[in-house]
């Protein structure tokens, strides 16, 4: 299976995210927050850099809960436009009708 190649948007929701739980993680060592989460250390690492910048749910969501960062936070920082987009990606809202 072919991966597509990320938008630039994506590529800037991925480094949000890893600015927001590299921030989160504050003094905790990276060994100890990727252990206690479940991660490799290196999963983290890269994440953290924005290098996986579409990690999978069950990953976010274990780092989050290690370092005190709620889902809502984690979605707020992630779903905002980057500051000086120009493009912004369209959002459906979740009761919008499908198209046929």
């Amino acid at each position: 299976m072919v991966r597509l190649p990320l938008s630039p948007a994506e590529v800037a929701r991925g480094r949000r995210l890893g600015a927001l739980l590299r921030q989160a993680r504050g003094e905790r060592s990276m060994l100890r927050t990727a252990l206690d989460a479940g991660v490799s250390p290196e999963t983290l690492r890269k994440i953290e850099s924005g290098r996986v910048a579409t990690p999978s749910f069950p990953t976010i969501a274990a780092i989050a809960q290690v370092v005190g960062v709620s889902l809502d936070d984690v979605w707020a920082e992630i779903s905002r436009p980057a500051q000086g987009d120009q493009a912004q990606e369209a959002v459906v809202p979740v009761d919008a009708p499908l198209a046929s």
